[in-house]
């Protein structure tokens, strides 16, 4: 933590050096970062030096204390100004708490004194910085989340493109070009190790760093799913630069973890923004192969073509049991919210194996009823997918019932899914639940946030965010806002304390930021708040 930066600006020399030599700067956690003797002299290099606290005399020749400060809160609106002065005039103190001066002292005063002052003034400091941090996430956490909605909404062609190119200002894209293509990519889970979780943490981050150095390209955080890239380009050649140049990137920041899995899809290029659909169509066609293909790896489905061509006719999905192998992978790792794609992929393989064939039909099914019946009998629970079994073995007798085996499959995979996780005590109701335990227990602490809750219950921070969105109702920032403001309004009417002592109880150390969090969720203030049902 760097120290507080100081400047002094005195025109008596003697008074000048008592200051400077009285107090151990560095000692006490101040860099003391330049002196003047008067204000015209102090103006320039204040600006340069851009201090934290400015103590300055009030009565100097060429420029006053007070014009000084005038001058410096304009340009530096969060500097901390100590007036010194030898005259104990009201309207010296009245002038100088228009200006913004944190404190109006009188000469001759000690060092001591002087540095009591000063340590509360860095306390300020520091709470005024914590809250800027803690507002700035919060600015963020909430601009992704409606980042996200922006992407849904462009990918559903529910903008035009003057609305869509408005919109994208606010979130600083500039989304006029000749050329769009979308990437979908994810870091697959595999474990719920802890340390694994870190590294995904730290990969996640590197992720967003890479893209955030990208020219022309666009990051879009889409929870379970991973993330959404947009590329712009000024025609198909570039387009095609400068996705081999950003699937490398990836491949490179991935290197850096050998052991973790991750799949992309890339789609097609397309010449207007409300083309963006057909981009994301066939990146999503292709992103769904992630349950297919071998993983560490970022496709397009000219990509995608080419493997099927080099596959081995006789070494089909189904001949060599990869079936098999794959749906108990899911099974083993898969979410309900994946079974559809899940399922596209599967059954886009499942095809290419002559699946209008009934023996092979036949094969397949009674091979996914085995695999499905084995996996909860396991779990003691194979009687609750008994029916669908039979559902799934009916249609595999009808040539014409593929989408009707799909439909089944999928109801069979997120019975499955839930039975596994009931069994395995991480259903989503447990992981609310402990979330929510959490958010109690630490909702006060300028500690908590997404990440910190996240591996509280053992997931990535981007998983966890969709998951308790979705479950809850609400984003966790919101979530963790509803109860500091329920937790204000109980203090506010079931105790005496003062608005910013309950401000700093339930975890905002700024009393300024707690009212205005507190007006714009309640619409009213808390003195308002607390009068109006005092009243009642």
């Amino acid at each position: 933590m760097s120290g507080i930066k100081v400047f002094l600006v005195e025109d008596e020399m003697i008074i000048r050096n008592g200051v400077k030599k009285g107090i151990k700067w560095e000692e006490e956690g101040y860099d003391f970062v330049g002196e003047a003797s008067d204000g015209e002299l102090a103006y320039p290099l204040i600006l340069k030096e851009k201090p934290d606290i400015l103590i300055t005399d009030i009565r100097m020749p060429f420029m006053d204390g007070l014009e000084l400060s005038r001058l410096v809160k304009e340009e530096l609106p969060d500097i901390k100004i100590l007036i010194l002065s030898g005259y104990d005039e009201f309207q010296y103190a009245k002038e100088a708490i228009q200006i913004g001066v944190t404190d109006y002292l009188l000469k001759p005063i000690s060092s001591a004194k002087l540095l009591e002052v000063l340590n509360q003034v860095k306390e300020s400091i520091w709470h005024d910085r914590e809250e800027k941090e803690l507002l700035i996430r919060y600015s963020k956490d909430m601009q992704e989340n409606e980042k996200a909605k922006f992407f849904d909404r462009l990918i559903l062609n529910e903008l035009s493109m003057a609305e869509a190119v408005e919109e994208g200002k606010r979130y600083g894209m500039n989304l006029s070009a000749p050329c769009y293509a979308v990437c979908l990519f994810k870091i697959l889970m595999s474990t719920d190790d802890k340390m694994i979780l870190e590294q995904i943490v730290r990969a996640s981050e590197k992720i967003e760093e890479e893209a955030d150095r990208t020219d022309a390209l666009y990051l879009f955080r889409r929870g379970i799913s991973g993330w959404a890239f947009l590329l712009l380009a000024e025609d198909e050649e570039q387009m095609k630069e400068r996705i081999r140049s950003f699937r490398n990137r990836l491949y490179s920041v991935m290197d850096s973890w050998k052991d973790m899995e991750y799949f992309g899809g890339i789609g097609m290029c397309v010449d207007r923004l409300r083309n963006l659909k057909d981009s994301f169509r066939e990146a999503d066609k292709v992103f769904a192969a992630r349950f297919t293909e071998k993983p560490k790896q970022i496709l397009s489905i000219e990509d995608l073509g080419r493997q099927d061509e080099e596959e081995v006719p006789v070494k089909g999905f189904v001949q060599v049991g990869q079936s098999r192998a794959i749906l108990e992978k899911f099974l083993n790792r898969g979410t309900k919210e994946e079974v559809e794609a899940f399922c596209e992929a599967y059954m886009a393989q499942l095809e290419k194996d002559h699946m209008r064939s009934a023996m092979v039909r036949q094969y397949v099914v009674m091979d996914i009823c085995i695999v499905i019946m084995s996996f909860c009998e396991k779990l003691s629970a194979g009687e609750e997918v008994e029916k669908e079994v039979q559902d799934l073995q009916a249609s595999a007798a009808r040539t014409d019932a593929f989408g009707e085996m799909r439909e089944v499959i999928e109801q069979l995979l997120i019975k499955a899914i839930e039975i596994r996780d009931r069994a395995s005590g991480r259903r989503y109701s447990d992981l609310i639940a402990t979330a929510k335990e959490e958010i109690e227990k630490k909702y006060m602490s300028e500690e908590i946030s997404l990440n910190t809750v996240a591996m509280r219950v053992s997931m990535s921070p981007s998983y966890f965010s969709s998951i308790f969105s979705k479950e809850v109702g609400k984003t966790f920032v919101e979530y963790l806002t509803e109860v500091r403001m329920n937790k204000a309004k109980e203090l506010l009417m079931c105790s005496a304390m003062k608005t910013s002592e309950i401000g700093y109880e339930v975890g905002y150390r700024d009393p300024h930021y707690f009212s205005y969090i507190f007006k714009k969720t309640q619409g009213c203030s808390p003195k308002e708040y607390r009068a109006r049902r005092k009243s009642q």
